[in-house]
């Protein structure tokens, strides 16, 4: 299959206008979502009400659409369940391997690890009692870090403020080699690139559908089970959905089979119908075809930027296996850069401290966008535009 990418973009609705950098903080709206989300709203919860969850399948959904997400993260299928939020999910998935792992009692991280992530792992550590540890050290220094102290290695594959790309396969051998198991967080990989979870030996792996996946806003979470650990990883957070047989109402739990066991709260079903019309999308497009254009943009992003503005200043990998889909570039004014940006229809994000974020995603950018975002990023880094004082004032979100 060879993905036409020029197809993909048509059926996404974009503002008149806009280049949109940032599908990799918050995906733009499949235009087959409003219609299956209306369909839902309006054949399924409104003609069926509560025979919904048997007749429109609800109840089965998160499974359903967990084994689409697996083709594009490299899931064995039947080992990735759909719902709840991405910190929930962190935080099932390392109770669950802790547990696995008794005699040992640190949580290896990175620095450049998405802060949610860490906080989870404080607040669980904290609750497992003093001798519970979160030890985090700089992303280049994660493989040497790792010894037989370690109990779990929680890392993000891509990092959320560079795109630095982590070695899947290589750390998590060298965790294993140690003793340790290994928690990978997709949220910046997961259609951003092919992903090879079983292949590359995960444990257990996580991640959002609202970026690249184009859920929408708070859109659902996943996570992934190894086979090996599926009957045996017990969910700290064992809730109603995550039993084996919900609906006879036992007053103990008893973990559902494999995967499913980690389901915990009611599916959001207006949101699944949404991510399931973006996975309609993703059923077209070849995920080397997908790395390949994702390359060539960022290569072609990267030079003209550094051409053109030597003031900012590369924080993105140059060589291709380290780099996600996105670039990122620092300054001391990068809020006020990017909101100068968005106020001429560039629309990236920033991250603080002087973190400009660039998102790629080619099924709806292109060359010609890469183009003109470059010349628009030219014109107000050569012209000071952005030192005004409408762009220092920070919002609530950056």
């Amino acid at each position: 299959m060879t993905t036409d990418f020029a197809a993909t973009r048509a059926q996404f609705d974009l503002p008149e206008g806009v280049i949109y950098l940032d599908g990799n903080s918050l995906g733009p709206l499949p235009k087959m979502a409003a219609a299956r989300v209306a369909r839902t709203v309006t054949e399924e919860w409104g003609q069926m009400l509560i025979t919904g969850w048997n007749k429109a399948g609800w109840m089965t959904q998160p499974s359903r659409i967990g084994d689409r997400i697996a083709r594009l993260i490299g899931a064995e299928a039947g080992h990735v369940a759909t719902g709840d939020t991405l910190s929930i999910k962190v935080y099932q998935a390392l109770a669950s391997a802790l547990e696995m792992n008794p005699g040992r009692k640190v949580v290896l991280s990175d620095t450049g690890n998405f802060p949610s992530d860490l906080y989870m792992a404080e607040g669980l550590c904290r609750t497992l009692g003093p001798d519970y540890q979160l030890k985090t050290v700089a992303p280049e220094d994660v493989l040497d870090a790792l010894d037989e102290t370690v109990a779990v290695m929680m890392i993000t594959e891509v990092d959320y403020r560079t795109g630095r790309r982590h070695d899947m396969a290589a750390l998590t051998a060298r965790a294993h080699a140690v003793g340790a198991l290994a928690i990978w967080d997709l949220a910046h990989s997961a259609g951003a690139f092919r992903v090879d979870v079983a292949n590359g030996g995960a444990d257990f792996a996580v991640g959002c559908s609202y970026k690249y996946l184009n859920s929408g806003p708070g859109g659902p979470a996943f996570i992934y089970v190894a086979p090996r650990h599926a009957e045996v990883a017990r969910p700290a957070l064992s809730g109603w959905l995550g039993h084996a047989a919900p609906f006879a109402f036992d007053l103990s739990y008893r973990p559902g089979t494999g995967v499913e066991r980690m389901r915990v709260g009611t599916p959001p079903i207006l949101q699944l119908a949404a991510l399931e019309a973006s996975l309609d999308i993703w059923d077209q497009v070849d995920l080397d075809d997908l790395r390949r254009v994702s390359l060539a943009l960022t290569d072609q992003f990267i030079a003209g930027v550094e051409a053109a503005c030597p003031d900012l200043v590369l924080a993105t990998p140059r060589t291709h296996h380290d780099r996600g889909s996105q670039v990122s570039f620092r300054h001391p004014e990068g809020y006020a850069m990017m909101q100068a940006l968005i106020a001429r229809g560039v629309i990236g994000d920033f991250r603080a401290p002087d973190i400009l974020r660039f998102g790629f995603t080619p099924l709806f950018i292109n060359a010609e966008d890469v183009a003109r975002a470059i010349a628009i990023i030219a014109d107000v880094m050569q012209n000071r535009l952005w030192d005004r004082p409408e762009y220092k004032t920070r919002a609530l979100v950056t």
